[in-house]
């Protein structure tokens, strides 16, 4: 079973040279910290930077330095610092290769809930509908259970919805899972020690399992 830090770890497996990347709140902001070196990728949060680099050592912390989730950051060499509205412009023209996101639901069609919980006050949705709604690649970190042990992985969202069919592959705690709208999530691997009986107990959506599903590599 996986922790945040092995979600991102993860995740950070899926990029490719030259990409540009954005990372939402949460889990996401961890994938930058385990880039391979082997590869080039650009990071771009909403709040306006282009070029974030992993977090920020003791030493390196500034604290006018942030990404949208109001973490210190750091910015590699070369990079652009510029208003949210040339943010959302490079978003919503479809210049961004990967979008990582947390989630709250997703359905086994690809939607996604994120941005509220009705009867908790919320300051918004942000950028998460622009992020979905612009994005032709979207991975969700999550865990696949709540904190009641509920599954995160529906056959329908329950909460309001942030995106309809728009989530490609999912990485929880347990698993990775590919959405296909027609037959929903298909399990691609098991979490280190994670058996496929406790992915099938754990998800609520529909489930394809086609033959021997290997145990993810993290190294």
């Amino acid at each position: 079973m996986l922790d945040k830090t092995g979600i991102a770890k993860r995740i950070s497996r899926e990029l490719q040279d030259g990409w540009y990347v954005n990372l939402g709140i949460g889990i996401p902001t961890l994938v930058a910290n385990f880039v391979p070196e082997s590869i080039d990728v650009t990071f771009q949060s909403e709040n306006g930077i282009l070029g974030m680099g992993p977090f920020p050592t003791e030493e390196e912390v500034d604290a006018d330095l942030i990404n949208a989730g109001k973490q210190t950051i750091t910015a590699l060499p070369g990079a652009a610092i510029f208003d949210s509205a040339t943010s959302f412009a490079m978003i919503r023209g479809q210049h961004i290769q990967l979008t990582v996101l947390g989630a709250m639901e997703v359905s086994d069609t690809g939607d996604i809930a994120n941005w509220k919980i009705p009867g908790k006050l919320v300051k918004g949705m942000g950028g998460a509908m622009d992020l979905v709604a612009s994005a032709e690649n979207i991975i969700v970190a999550m865990m696949h259970t709540n904190r009641a042990g509920e599954s995160k992985l529906l056959s329908e969202c329950s909460l309001p919805l942030t995106g309809v069919k728009c989530v490609k592959k999912i990485v929880t705690n347990l698993a990775v899972l590919e959405v296909t709208p027609d037959r929903g999530f298909r399990l691609l691997e098991r979490a280190p020690g994670v058996t496929v009986q406790q992915i099938k107990d754990a998800t609520a959506g529909r489930l394809v399992i086609e033959g021997d599903v290997p145990e993810m590599q993290l190294d």
